[in-house]
């Protein structure tokens, strides 16, 4: 039997962005959204440049090519993850997992209409079972005595429309990167076009008037925790989720990075002493079984 990489490699992609969704909340409060993916995408660019020169992984490609993951990582980096973080730092890391998770469906529609990518009914099913297993993961709801956490700041709706906007983000980013990484492409090299537009777009951004002001006194742990959701998060994740999209369909590679809202609730357990509610022990049991039906299809 072949193991299923690129799947693999999706549920590789929830680990890094569950781990990153605890280790971001306290920075992205210090920092302001903009500013966290600013920091996070700069240090990765110069990360990614040395990987790319040292491995020999630097390849000619075309400006159509290049184009094409520009604009991927403007929309899915730039305007999905800001996003997302402005939803983490709004709802903290449960809630805007659960509404980030939305993407999944999204990509698989947007795959359906616009790529013509067909899925058969187990496929189908699978999705539609491991989706419903992360909402009901994510409603159970912390006891008495919730950690900061769980603490929504500055508005449940500001915080639920940028949570839409980043899963739109991303599902939209994914769709536009997908016909390119289907032809091969490594995903380090792929990984540095992404990342590197969407930081010089928001360098761009960032020196405009109206851009968000600059935090001052920014401590040495929010830069370490700030690097470290850069490595994990945007490194090793978002290279993942590429190498995945080379072999597996757009909706399938995107439920089971949406698994994350699944992953993170050990994580937070961990992280805030609080026990998940048998909700979400339910919810998470749920999405397996959706997993399951997945990877036996």
């Amino acid at each position: 039997m072949t193991l299923p990489l690129h799947e693999l490699a999706a549920l590789g992609t929830a680990m890094c962005w569950a781990t990153t969704g605890i280790l971001s909340a306290d920075a992205v409060r210090a920092l302001g959204a903009f500013h966290f993916n600013l920091i996070r995408q700069a240090f990765v660019t110069v990360l990614l440049a040395i990987i790319v020169l040292a491995g020999g992984r630097m390849v000619a490609i075309d400006v159509g090519t290049a184009a094409v993951l520009a604009v991927s990582g403007v929309v899915g980096i730039l305007l999905g993850d800001t996003l997302n973080f402005a939803a983490v730092g709004r709802l903290g890391p449960r809630r805007a997992g659960a509404i980030f998770a939305l993407n999944a469906p999204m990509a698989a529609g947007l795959g359906w209409w616009l790529l013509g990518e067909r899925l058969g009914l187990q496929a189908v099913a699978g999705i539609a079972v491991t989706v419903a297993g992360v909402a009901l993961a994510i409603l159970g709801r912390p006891r008495e005595g919730a950690h900061r956490f769980e603490v929504v700041r500055g508005g449940l709706a500001l915080g639920a429309l940028c949570g839409l906007g980043a899963a739109m983000g991303q599902a939209t980013g994914s769709l536009i990167a997908r016909p390119v990484m289907t032809g091969g492409l490594d995903p380090y090299l792929a990984s540095l076009f992404r990342v590197g537009a969407s930081g010089v777009a928001m360098g761009v951004i960032a020196a405009l008037p109206f851009a968000p002001s600059t935090p001052h006194n920014i401590s040495r742990r929010v830069l370490a925790l700030t690097a470290a959701t850069a490595l994990i998060g945007l490194l090793m994740g978002m290279t993942l989720f590429l190498y995945a999209l080379q072999g597996s369909q757009t909706g399938i590679i995107a439920t089971l990075s949406a698994t994350s809202p699944v992953i993170i609730l050990p994580l937070l357990w961990l992280r805030t002493g609080q026990r998940p509610t048998g909700t979400s022990w339910a919810g998470g049991a749920l999405a397996v079984a959706g997993l399951a039906l997945i990877f036996t299809r």
